[in-house]
């Protein structure tokens, strides 16, 4: 149970945040300074990349595995910025940009990385030094906290066509995608939580998670539904085409990727003997427990909106 003075806590940060992600994307969706689309949230995604990174170092080391923290933080920065440049690099006024060719970008980040990693195990090679362990761990890490990161940058950036600063075609997707995402997921873990908190009785994984209930998640795959008919249909934002296989499709299949990624997190919590990933988020915990359900369901809403092409 969360204490009273925990739960006061949660909801003002969760609110605060809120705010400033809101501010953030409607900085990048009108273009405020004239900054190139995603500029306005890559600070953001360097944060989580960083605090993703250190948050999931910390809890390795209480299995007594240290891996180099000083060569992932800037690995799992590297991969959405490639994604981003990668964006850039290949769009034109006049040219489609495949979706597929910025995300190559970021591909190609992660191989470098590969190298730079074994390079770095080679030159401090010590028999019984659990050097497979360490490579094992810290690939793991670069890739559970990069990669999704830039799935939501090509979310951003998957524009039909003119995918630049002028963003005018027809085909323009701009913002919606990646405001999709995260409104559809959110909106399963509100859900989930305020109707698990009341109403659930019939626990989930009461190993894993026992918090987590039947009810929470029926009611998390309602409000995800709900939430994709909205945006894609209610809000009024009219995106130049829709993901693959409509709304329902999409609340369905990004929803329940996002209550997936939540259990992966408290897999990995379970596994270390702790309730949150962090602290930085005050009653949120830290990083990942913001984003863990964002990280599975951003490469299913990538695929689908790239599909509905």
């Amino acid at each position: 149970m969360m204490s009273g003075d925990a739960k006061p806590n949660r909801i003002v940060v969760a609110v605060a945040v809120a705010a400033v992600f809101a501010a953030l994307v409607w900085a990048d969706a009108t273009g405020l300074a004239g900054a190139a689309p995603a500029w306005w949230l890559l600070p953001v995604v360097i944060v989580v990349a960083i605090g993703g990174v250190d948050e999931l170092v910390r809890l390795c080391s209480v299995r007594d595995l240290l891996v180099p923290s000083w060569l992932l933080r800037p690995a799992a920065v590297a991969l959405p910025l490639a994604a981003a440049a990668g964006a850039q690099a290949f769009s034109a006024a006049t040219s489609m940009a495949a979706p597929t060719a910025a995300l190559g970008w970021a591909a190609v980040a992660f191989g470098l990385f590969m190298i730079v990693l074994f390079a770095a195990e080679v030159a401090g090679y010590r028999p019984q030094g659990r050097s497979v362990e360490r490579l094992a761990a810290a690939t793991f890490i670069v890739a559970y906290a990069g990669l999704p990161l830039a799935f939501m940058v090509g979310l951003r950036l998957l524009c039909v066509e003119n995918l630049g600063p002028e963003q005018t075609g027809p085909g323009h997707l701009g913002i919606v995608p990646l405001v999709s995402l995260v409104a559809v997921v959110k909106a399963g873990d509100v859900a989930a939580y305020v109707v698990g908190s009341l109403f659930g009785r019939h626990r989930m994984a009461p190993i894993l998670s026992p918090g987590k209930t039947w009810e929470g998640a029926a009611a998390s795959l309602a409000g995800s539904l709900a939430m994709a008919w909205y945006v894609l249909h209610g809000a009024g934002l009219a995106p130049a085409t829709e993901p693959w296989g409509g709304w329902a499709t999409y609340g369905l299949a990004v929803g329940l990727a996002g209550m997936v990624g939540d259990l992966a997190e408290s897999l990995l919590k379970r596994e270390a003997g702790a309730k949150d990933s962090g602290s930085s988020l005050g009653g949120l915990g830290g990083v990942l427990d913001l984003v863990d359900s964002l990280l599975f369901a951003a490469p299913v809403a990538w695929l689908l909106w790239a599909a509905g092409r």
